[in-house]
């Protein structure tokens, strides 16, 4: 299999995976939200999340910002296709910077 057949299958399966991902991820804080949560006293380390608990970030002296795609979503509006659309674009974005990147890293030096 040359090569351009293999990135061509690796980014099939990523996009692949990324809309399965959209239905089988969990819905419930986990990894560092949820030990944000735990930290603030807004959850315990074994229970649940409660429904309104939310991360704070408004902390003095700190820097913050707001997410382009908070949630790997485009909007409550969009739903599931656009949580698909945000991963999928996220993969294309990435496929295309890393090739831009390994293109200019092989041009020979002058």
């Amino acid at each position: 299999m040359d090569s351009r057949r293999l990135v061509a299958a690796g980014i099939v399966l990523a996009i692949l995976i990324a809309i399965g991902a959209v239905y089988l991820a969990s819905p419930a804080p986990d990894g560092l939200e949820s030990t944000a949560l735990v930290v603030q006293g807004d959850k315990t380390l074994t229970g649940d999340t409660p429904p309104d608990a939310e991360v704070r970030e408004d902390v003095a002296g700190r820097f913050t910002f707001e997410s382009l795609l908070p949630d790997y979503s485009l909007g409550d509006a969009w739903g599931k296709p656009g949580e698909i659309l945000a991963l999928s674009g996220g993969i294309l974005l990435m496929v295309l910077l890393i090739y831009g990147i390994s293109r200019l890293m092989a041009r020979p030096a002058k």
